[in-house]
C-alpha cells in the first residue's frame, strides 16, 4: 500500500465513501417478489447492451450483502451511497408493497450502521419498474404521483436509521438517453418525449421532497443527484461562443434551472425546434422545493470548436469533442480535473447551491487480475487524487462541500456497456464473484482511514 501522498483538509464530518446502484450490482431480479423493470426488458432486447449482458445476476450483491458490508469497513468507509430497487419494493409500481424487498434494505441499513457506515439512499436510479412503463412511464404525468407514494413507503420504514436521502439519480440521463436518443432503457428516440420524461422526472423529485419533509425526522439531508459537466470553448468565435452556450443549457442547465429558479432555461425547447413540455400550474413550485444539499456526479468536461454539420446536441453546428492531447478513461472519457473546480464554483456563483456532495466521480480503467490478490491500477489511484485536490480546491474558494462518494465501490454492470468497463475500486471476478480490492482501493482506504482519524 503506497502512502497518501497529500494531506487536504476537510471538515470533520465530510463523507467519504463510494457508490452503486441496485440494478448494477443486486442480481436477483427474479426473487423474492421483484416486480420486472425497464432495464430487465431493455437488457433482453438483442443489441441494446454489450454482448446481451444484464443485470440478472451482476455481483450478486442480494445474497453477498453482508460480506459486502463487511468489505467496505475493511475499507474505513464512512458512508455508503446504495439505490433502493422500486420494482423489489413494490413490484407494479403502485399498490401492494413487497415485504422481502423493503426487509431487503432494512438490512442493508442495519448492516451499514453496525459497522459505522453512513446510508446515503437513492429513491430512483433508472430502474423504473415496468408496469409503469406500460402505463405511460416517465411520459406519464401520474409516474410522479406514484413515486411520491412510494417514496413515503420506504421513508416510513428506514427514515428512522437513514440520514441522507436522495430522490433520483440523474434525471438528464433517463430523460434524454432514455426518450431522446434511446441509448438506455426504454430505447425511446424523440426530443419531445425526452423534454416530457424530464419535467415529470423534476416534477416526481419535488412531490417525493415535499412528501419526504413531513416524514422524516428533522435533520434529514434531502437532495438529487445531477450529471453534470462544465462547458470549455475551443476558440473564441462567436459562433463557438454561442455553441457553448447551447451545450450549457442542454448539459446542465436543463436541470439546474428549473431546480433553483423555478423555470426551464431560455432557448432550451428552440435549440431543438420544439415546444416545451406540458407544464401545469404550480409545478415549478413543487420542483423548486428546496434541497439540503445538491448531489454532483462528475467524470468529464465539454470542450465546444465549431465544426460544421449537425450537433449532438440541438441543431446548432456545435461539435462537442475533448481535447486530442489529454488523458482519457475507456469510456473515451477526457480525464479533466479542473472541471470539477470550475463546476463547484459555477454552482455557487450561479445558482447559491446548498451545499454540494460529489455522489459519484470515477473511471473505467483496463484493470487486469493476477489470478491472486493485486489488481494494479494506479491510473484510478492518480484520478481519485487530482479529483480529491480538485475538491478541496473548491472548497478553499468557499464553496460549501460535504462529501466525496467514488464511484464505484465495485465492479458492475455499466448499462449499455455491460459488463466491459470496469469502474469499481475492488475487481469482480464475475463468474466466481470474487472480490479483490484493488490498487486504487487500497490508496483510498488509507487515505480514508487518515480523514476519521481527525473526527
Amino acid at each position: 500500500m503506497q502512502d497518501t501522498p497529500f494531506d487536504p483538509a476537510f471538515p470533520a464530518d465530510f463523507l467519504w465513501g463510494a457508490s452503486t446502484s441496485a440494478y448494477q450490482i443486486e442480481g436477483a431480479v427474479h426473487e423474492d417478489g421483484r416486480g420486472a423493470s425497464i432495464w430487465d426488458q431493455f437488457a433482453a432486447t438483442p443489441g441494446k447492451t454489450f454482448a446481451g449482458e444484464s443485470g440478472e445476476v451482476a455481483c450478486d450483491h442480494y445474497h453477498r450483502m453482508p460480506e459486502d458490508v463487511e468489505l467496505m469497513a475493511s475499507m474505513n468507509m464512512g458512508a455508503y451511497r446504495f439505490s433502493v430497487a422500486w420494482p423489489r419494493v413494490q413490484p407494479d409500481g403502485s399498490g401492494p408493497v413487497n415485504a422481502k424487498g423493503l426487509d431487503f434494505y432494512d438490512r442493508l441499513v442495519d448492516a451499514l450502521l453496525a459497522h459505522h457506515i453512513t446510508p446515503v439512499l437513492t429513491l430512483h436510479h433508472w430502474d423504473l419498474p415496468l408496469a409503469l412503463y406500460e402505463r405511460g412511464g416517465w411520459l406519464n404525468r401520474e409516474t410522479a404521483a406514484c413515486f411520491a407514494d412510494y417514496a413515503e413507503i420506504v421513508a416510513r420504514r428506514l427514515g428512522d436509521r437513514v440520514p441522507w436521502w436522495l430522490t433520483i439519480n440523474e434525471p438528464w440521463c433517463a430523460a434524454f438517453l432514455g426518450y431522446g436518443n434511446g441509448l438506455h432503457a426504454p430505447g425511446k428516440q424523440d426530443m419531445p418525449s425526452a423534454f416530457t420524461a424530464g419535467h415529470h422526472l423534476l416534477l416526481a423529485h419535488g412531490m417525493a421532497m415535499q412528501r419526504l419533509r413531513s416524514i422524516l425526522p428533522q435533520g434529514a439531508q434531502l437532495g438529487i443527484a445531477l450529471n453534470l459537466n462544465p462547458s470549455y470553448a475551443h476558440d473564441n468565435s462567436p459562433e463557438t461562443l454561442r455553441a457553448v452556450q447551447e451545450v450549457d443549457r442542454f448539459n446542465n442547465s436543463w436541470f439546474l434551472d428549473p431546480i433553483f429558479r423555478g423555470s426551464y432555461p431560455e432557448q432550451l425547447f428552440a435549440d431543438f425546434h420544439t415546444n416545451p413540455p406540458p407544464i401545469e400550474d404550480g409545478d415549478m413550485a413543487v420542483i423548486m422545493t428546496p434541497l439540503d444539499y445538491l448531489g454532483v456526479n462528475y467524470y468529464s468536461r465539454a470542450l465546444i470548436p465549431l465544426h460544421q454539420g449537425t450537433s449532438p446536441v440541438g441543431t446548432s453546428s456545435a461539435t462537442v469533442v475533448s481535447d486530442q492531447n489529454g488523458n482519457f478513461t475507456e469510456m473515451g472519457w477526457e480525464i479533466y480535473p479542473p472541471g470539477l473546480t470550475d463546476l463547484m464554483m459555477q454552482l455557487h456563483r450561479d445558482y447559491h447551491s446548498p451545499k454540494i456532495v460529489i455522489t459519484e466521480n470515477g473511471a473505467a480503467f483496463a484493470d487486469v487480475w493476477d489470478g491472486g490478490d493485486t489488481v494494479d491500477d494506479p491510473r484510478r489511484t492518480e484520478y481519485l487524487q487530482a479529483h480529491i485536490r480538485a475538491l478541496a480546491a473548491a472548497q478553499a474558494q468557499g464553496v460549501p462541500v460535504g462529501g466525496y462518494l467514488a464511484w464505484s465501490l465495485m465492479d458492475n454492470f455499466e448499462w449499455a456497456e455491460g459488463y466491459s468497463k470496469r469502474f469499481g475500486l475492488v475487481y469482480v471476478d464475475f463468474p466466481t464473484q470474487r472480490r479483490i480490492v484493488k490498487a486504487s482501493g487500497l490508496w483510498y482506504a488509507a487515505f480514508m482511514r487518515q480523514q476519521r482519524t481527525r473526527e
